[in-house]
């Protein structure tokens, strides 16, 4: 479709730096972006400026740097840690005569090297239609409108034209297949809500450890490495909680810098799990410099997909890398778990997460001693049956008192089948 230059493994970085605009993007994590898609940035070309030339975005003598770091290396194309216009990539590309991509055309590179399942792979081409589709005009500047033939004659459609109505119906096929996908995982959701089982959905800043941290506590063996997006496809996962019985564990897309919000709109349906999730782990880097900035960025993503509102356990990861740094969990003045403190690698501190879970999630727990008569069997067998007896004393006069722990639904349900109400039951105070 297109007239491009090809694109080949190696790369001409360029990074400027905009006095008059804050939150620039990170070199050295562009730099770590462009080694995940597999190309060799070969140099990086730097600069500052107060803002972007509206024509070829650098200056024209920073624009011959960047044409001789690219003969000077043979490189085949140049990558801008930057958002460019489709204009711009034209320009720039006319007078370099090598490929260029922005900074989303690489993240898009990127995932569509890494998605695996066939929604992960229409979500990928579905972002990369709507970025190629503000891009078309570049391929075909060169073609006269095309003549209709014998019973078709007048001005016909252009070339370009018939490329965009292409693509939009594309976009569109493409649009419905994501819905009835969504709507799948809807169906999903919807029974496990009814079967009352809770979602613990990882998020995180890309490359922070989530799917090493998902195969440690769920026994997985889901694709982990020490690169940016690793992960595109979600995965679900069940496990058993003390106390709290079955939950769902998903592992989802890392975050980043300026996500393009094509990328969050073509990624909806698995940000719903996100969006539905009991509790969210956010999963954090701690040995990286920019910790703060990049829970940040994961705060503002899940604004944007209506998330920020779902309880928050952050997950401290790679402690490891830490000096002499023990595991722990930090509580806040109401003494509940926000943070904990752990090694996805090691293992280290993971009890310590599993109970911090399990205390944010059994919130809605209750602990009772239960004063039974021998008339209450029922209930006591029920009680048992659930496995929420800790201990029980029996006394002379026949009565027992059963220490109880279960969640206030279940409790709730068992009383209604005994046919017991709560005002009926007779409880002992104790310290528990």
């Amino acid at each position: 479709m297109f007239e491009r230059p090809d694109v080949g493994e190696r790369a001409v970085l360029v990074h400027i730096e905009f006095t008059a605009h804050d939150g620039s993007e990170d070199p050295g994590e562009f730099r770590e972006l462009v080694t995940s898609a597999g190309v060799e940035p070969v140099t990086m070309v730097t600069g500052n400026r107060k803002q972007p030339s509206p024509r070829f975005f650098v200056g024209e003598g920073k624009l011959e740097e960047i044409r001789d770091a690219v003969a000077a290396n043979e490189a085949d194309v140049v990558l801008f840690n930057h958002a460019l216009s489709p204009s711009q990539e034209r320009n720039i590309e006319r007078e370099l005569q090598c490929r260029v991509l922005d900074r989303t055309g690489v993240i898009l590179d990127i995932f569509a090297q890494r998605a695996r399942t066939h929604e992960g792979k229409l979500q990928v081409e579905l972002a990369q239609l709507e970025h190629m589709s503000t891009r078309l005009i570049r391929g075909w500047t060169h073609l006269e409108r095309q003549k209709g033939g014998i019973g078709l004659r007048g001005p016909g459609e252009t070339q370009l034209e018939t490329d965009r109505r292409l693509l939009r119906e594309r976009i569109k096929s493409i649009h419905k297949r994501l819905e009835k996908v969504r709507k799948q995982r809807d169906q999903g959701r919807r029974a496990r809500k009814r079967a009352d089982i809770s979602t613990l959905s990882l998020v995180g800043y890309t490359n922070a450890g989530k799917s090493t941290l998902f195969n440690r506590i769920t026994t997985s063996s889901v694709y982990a490495a020490d690169q940016l997006f690793a992960t595109l496809d979600p995965t679900l996962r069940r496990l058993e909680l003390p106390d709290i019985g079955p939950v769902v564990v998903a592992d989802t897309v890392g975050f980043i810098r300026h996500l393009p919000h094509k990328l969050v709109e073509a990624f909806r349906a698995t940000l719903e799990e996100t969006r539905q999730a009991t509790l969210l782990l956010h999963v954090v880097d701690c040995h990286d410099g920019r910790r703060d900035e990049n829970i940040e960025q994961v705060e503002n993503v899940l604004a944007e997909i209506g998330a920020d509102e779902i309880p928050q356990l952050q997950v401290f990861n790679k402690i490891d890398l830490l000096d002499d740094f023990e595991p722990r969990v930090d509580r806040n003045e109401e003494g509940i778990p926000v943070r904990a403190w752990v090694s996805a690698v090691t293992g280290a501190g993971m009890d310590l997460l599993f109970d911090a879970i399990v205390e944010r999630l059994a919130e809605d727990v209750v602990h009772h001693f239960v004063l039974l008569s021998p008339a209450d069997g029922k209930l006591r067998a029920l009680l048992h049956e659930a496995g929420s007896v800790l201990s029980e004393e029996h006394r002379e006069t026949g009565d027992t008192v059963a220490e109880v722990r279960l969640q206030s639904r279940d409790w709730l349900q068992l009383l209604s089948r005994a046919g017991v109400s709560q005002n009926e039951i007779r409880l002992e105070d104790r310290p528990l």
